[in-house]
């Protein structure tokens, strides 16, 4: 990710402020704590890919995003910390009980650009463990990891193999050759 990509640590800062307030404000039945987003950085105004992750002690809660962006950063961390805390088909919706032992991680990712690769030693060689964000498509399916997951996957071939299945394909349908993957970066805050 370039340098000018990046956030500073207090605007990352902020947007998981936003992400908290956003979920409290719909969990809580609150109402809009009238912040204006007309003083904010520059870059929030921007259009970006975002993911919010949920996580209580360390095991995931919800995570939803859009690789390619749909709107603005800020409101993407707005609409993706709702949909991660209440529309994550893998998951309930958000509890209150629940809420104190939340922790957020908010990512914001780099556009997806294509790699090209010949077969699957080639594939393998050029995946960037704990860099790349992977995304893969076959016909009507397609699936990502954020580079996050790399954490959990770390082997190559076990982060491929859970990432087609992901996609509702064959867990070695990597190996086959003809899957279009698309990397990005990210840079991720948390609480």
């Amino acid at each position: 990710m370039a340098d000018t990509d990046k956030l500073t640590e207090e605007e990352g800062r902020h947007l998981l402020k936003v992400a908290r307030q956003t979920i409290e404000q719909e969990l809580f039945s609150r109402k809009d704590q009238g912040t204006s987003d007309s003083d904010l950085a520059e870059k929030f105004s921007e259009q970006r890919g975002t993911f919010v992750t949920l996580t209580i002690q360390g095991g995931l809660r919800g995570c939803i995003g859009h690789i390619i962006p749909r709107e603005t950063l800020i409101e993407g961390i707005r609409i993706n910390a709702i949909n991660a805390a209440f529309r994550d088909p893998r998951f309930r919706p958000l509890t209150k009980e629940e809420w104190e032992r939340v922790r957020i991680e908010i990512s914001i990712l780099t556009d997806p650009k294509p790699l090209s690769y010949s077969d699957a030693d080639d594939l393998l060689k050029k995946l960037r463990p704990d860099i790349d964000g992977v995304i893969i498509k076959k016909a009507y399916h397609q699936a990502t990891f954020l580079p996050q997951v790399w954490e959990q996957l770390q082997k190559k071939e076990v982060f491929l193999s859970h990432l087609c299945q992901k996609a509702g394909l064959d867990a070695d349908a990597w190996r086959e050759g003809d899957l279009e993957v698309l990397t990005y970066q990210v840079q991720a805050f948390e609480e």
